[in-house]
């Protein structure tokens, strides 16, 4: 049994397309990661702000996500992006706002239901297994409905029958 060389290629873009979804994830992780501490430790400690590990929760990811949309679309996503900009990015928005869910409700889980309540259970809670099942949720959502195949557009062609890219 062989591998069609269609089959490889559609491979290698999606290897690609994983490894820089992991990188702009990995500048996201560390933007979320950094944000999510120091609030957690100043502003937003728990002994002075009920909810605090919550409300940093939200802030950071909030950044995250904004820095990992940048990357996402001219980076990981840059041959699929749209020129409808506005339609893409709020769809971008949809999908993390759902995936930061993900690793607050574990964050809601260890820190309230579960008494979890210490600086290492607060961050293996939100920040190991909530960004990793979150992180899945996006790449799929983004592959298949933001940037998916179906949604970009074809290249235009221009009068002398030459085809130009829209990105």
């Amino acid at each position: 049994m062989s591998i069609s060389p269609t089959s490889q290629s559609r491979f290698r873009v999606l290897l690609m397309e994983f490894i820089r979804f992991g990188l702009v994830g990995g500048v996201g992780f560390i933007v979320d990661v950094g944000v999510f501490n120091l609030l957690r430790v100043t502003i937003l400690d728990p002994s002075q702000v009920h909810g605090g590990p919550v409300y940093a929760k939200l802030i950071s990811t909030a950044l995250a996500i904004a820095i990992n949309w940048l990357g996402n679309r001219f980076w990981t996503f840059r041959d699929r992006r749209r020129t409808d900009v506005l339609r893409e990015s709020v769809e971008f928005v949809i999908v993390s706002v759902a995936g930061m869910g993900i690793p607050l409700l574990c964050l809601w889980v260890s820190h309230y239901v579960m008494g979890m309540t210490s600086l290492w259970a607060d961050n293996i809670s939100s920040n190991v297994i909530g960004l990793g099942l979150g992180a899945i949720f996006r790449f799929v959502l983004y592959r298949v409905w933001v940037f998916g195949d179906a949604r970009v557009r074809p290249p235009a062609v221009d009068t002398a029958g030459k085809t130009t890219s829209l990105s």
